[in-house]
């Protein structure tokens, strides 16, 4: 099996396909990003994401949708949804009819006075703790291990319960027009027109499915996504769902065995097997928007990155040195990914430094999530600097350990060597250094 992998990697990864000219290359990439995404969810991480975010949509359903669609419900499109939503369920096979209805009845009876009081807090933060684990999710796709502070979950994902259902509204009635617009129906009325326009129809979903991962490939990582990258994750996880979808029909309709022996429960079966695999496959596109912005990765895969400790000083150092001359330049911070950018080191590495640099107090994190000095540059010794990353990490069992006589008259050396070289410089005087 590993001599098959090993193989597999070096057909990958060499330079067989540059023969074939432009397809070859074309394939050659393509086979390298199916490649990065089959090892991935092999490895188990992604998978368990997956199923984490169905128990947390079991729990959260009832009042993500009484919200989205009490929206809805203001547009006056509520009536135009049923058959948007059988869309969406139609790989349940012929239950899925009933599920909308009992979906759409829910909604329907869902009414101002219910939304009050302690009803609506309980509502309010079971759809944000949602939102809140979907962002986590793609911030570890994103080697992003700093969520938004609390300021910003509630503001920003407000704007997704708020925009979401917009966007929803928004194609409904592109939909409704161009079924009712004049000239549309008179080119459907052409001869092979009329096919190519209800051809084009059935695309909609897809079109649709793909905007809606778009928007959250840009939105929901705490990083800077580019609109190119998370296109390309929308697009891939588009085409995944539709071909997922086909497949799913199949199965259902196929698994008798399954009908025969849950009766009324192979619904709910199928629907929590439905609901794993959306959930899988807006990752999976999370993950290929991430390769596809930092190819770096895609042939390590999702190994930590690790510093050693001379690079961790190196860092730390260089850190400080960028948020105290921004500081001085009148720049309101310096965020991690700026950091990571100017060093070329991923950001996940640094956010252990950062940490200790804050605990420290040697940097303040602001709320927009920016860096700045915690206190007066002049007062920072770089010699500090370097105990805090020297020492981060330590617990408390191993802080008086019985070193030997040789050991400890060597390790003073060291550190007296250390002290000699920084001395009593500040974070102001290696600024000046630089910029006299």
């Amino acid at each position: 099996m590993i001599n098959i992998q090993q193989k597999i990697e070096e057909i990958v990864w060499s330079d067989y396909f540059e023969s074939f000219g432009t397809a070859g290359k074309i394939l050659r990439r393509i086979l390298r990003y199916l490649y990065g995404l089959l090892r991935d969810i092999f490895s188990g991480e992604l998978t368990l994401r997956a199923m984490s975010l169905v128990f947390t949509t079991l729990l959260s359903i009832v009042p993500l949708l009484a919200f989205s669609f009490a929206i809805l419900k203001g547009f006056d499109v509520f009536d135009e949804l049923e058959p948007h939503l059988s869309g969406v369920l139609a790989p349940l096979g012929d239950e899925s009819g009933k599920l909308t209805e009992l979906i759409l009845g829910f909604v329907n009876n869902v009414r101002g006075g219910v939304l009050g009081g302690v009803s609506s807090i309980i509502l309010l933060w079971t759809v944000l703790s949602t939102i809140q684990k979907v962002e986590a999710s793609f911030n570890y796709v994103w080697y992003v291990s700093k969520p938004r502070s609390i300021a910003r979950r509630f503001s920003e994902y407000l704007v997704v319960l708020v925009v979401g259902p917009v966007l929803m509204v928004s194609a409904i009635t592109i939909i409704g027009s161009m079924g009712s617009n004049t000239v549309v129906q008179y080119l459907s009325d052409l001869p092979g027109v009329g096919t190519l326009l209800v051809i084009a129809g059935k695309f909609v979903p897809f079109l649709l499915i793909s905007g809606f991962f778009t928007f959250l490939y840009m939105f929901m990582p705490n990083t800077k996504v580019k609109l190119g990258s998370a296109l390309v994750g929308g697009l891939g996880g588009g085409v995944l769902w539709a071909a997922m979808a086909i497949i799913f029909t199949t199965f259902v309709v196929t698994a008798t065995r399954i009908n025969n022996m849950y009766a009324n429960f192979a619904v709910a079966i199928f629907a929590l097997i439905w609901l794993y695999l959306n959930w899988l496959v807006l990752i999976i596109g999370a993950q290929l928007a991430f390769y596809h912005q930092n190819p770096a990765f895609l042939r390590i895969g999702r190994q930590e990155p690790r510093l050693s400790n001379s690079m961790r000083e190196r860092v730390a150092l260089n850190m400080m040195a960028l948020i105290g001359s921004a500081f001085r330049n009148g720049k309101t911070g310096v965020s991690t990914r700026e950091v990571s950018v100017a060093l070329n080191i991923p950001s996940i590495a640094l956010t252990p430094i950062s940490n200790a640099l804050e605990e420290e107090g040697l940097i303040i994190s602001t709320e927009s999530e920016e860096m700045v000095p915690g206190r007066e540059m002049s007062r920072i010794k770089l010699r500090k600097i370097l105990e805090v990353v020297r020492v981060e990490g330590e617990t408390g069992s191993y802080r008086d350990p019985s070193w030997s006589k040789e050991v400890k008259a060597l390790g003073d050396q060291l550190n007296e060597a250390l002290s000699s070289v920084v001395g009593e410089k500040t974070l102001t005087d290696l600024l000046d250094e630089h910029d006299p």
